[in-house]
Formats: structure tokens, C-alpha cells, sequence
């Protein structure tokens, strides 16, 4: 039988290393806040295990834990820029090769009433 999800089974290890080091900081700026775990469980709305599974940076957490744990810890704010189009340099080269080198009337509708 086939794992339902391969990602949780065995995630890529740059993906599992990215985690595990957000986990890691997290439960840093939890302790430096001197926040218990059940207190900062209580202010997002969820449960002791969901923040314990955000800090050992599980691949099954879910994203809104992520971001309501960065949210509690006033550091929210990166993850607002993160995936920005602009600044995705490859993306932007990738659209640039497709980009229209001249244009072209189209051959639609008349406006004309």
C-alpha cells in the first residue's frame, strides 16, 4: 500500500531542516517571552500538542499554527514578504523569457456603435 502523504512520511530534507530550525526558534521566543506553552496554546485558540508538534517543526502542523505562534511572538511581520512576487529573482526571469517583444492589435470587436 501506498503512503496516503509522502510529505509527512518523508518530507525533502531541506524542507525538514527549514522546520526543525522555525520549530527551534520558536520555542526560543516562547522561553526569551517567558511564556508557558499552555499560555501561548490558550492565546491562539488551540491546544498544548499543537504547539509542542509547531516546536519539534512537525511537517504536519498546519501553517495556520506557524503563523498564529509568529503572531503571538510579534514576529509576524516577515511572513508577510515571504514568496513576494517581486522579489522571486528567478520567477521574474522565467516571466521576462515570456514576455511579448512586440505588441498587437486584436482582431476583436469593433468599439464602433
Amino acid at each position: 500500500m501506498v503512503a496516503r502523504n509522502q510529505l509527512l512520511q518523508a518530507p525533502p530534507y531541506p524542507v525538514e531542516q527549514a522546520l526543525n530550525r522555525l520549530g527551534s526558534n520558536l520555542r526560543t521566543a516562547r522561553i526569551r517571552r517567558n511564556y508557558t506553552i499552555e499560555e501561548v496554546a490558550e492565546k491562539i485558540g488551540t491546544g498544548r500538542r499543537a504547539v509542542m508538534d509547531a516546536e519539534k517543526g512537525k511537517v504536519s502542523t498546519g501553517m495556520g499554527i506557524y503563523a498564529a505562534l509568529l503572531w503571538v511572538y510579534d514576529l509576524l511581520g516577515p511572513l508577510n514578504d515571504l514568496a513576494n512576487p517581486a522579489k522571486d529573482e528567478q520567477g521574474l526571469a522565467f516571466a521576462s523569457t515570456k514576455e511579448r517583444t512586440r505588441a498587437r492589435k486584436s482582431a476583436g470587436l469593433s468599439s464602433d456603435f
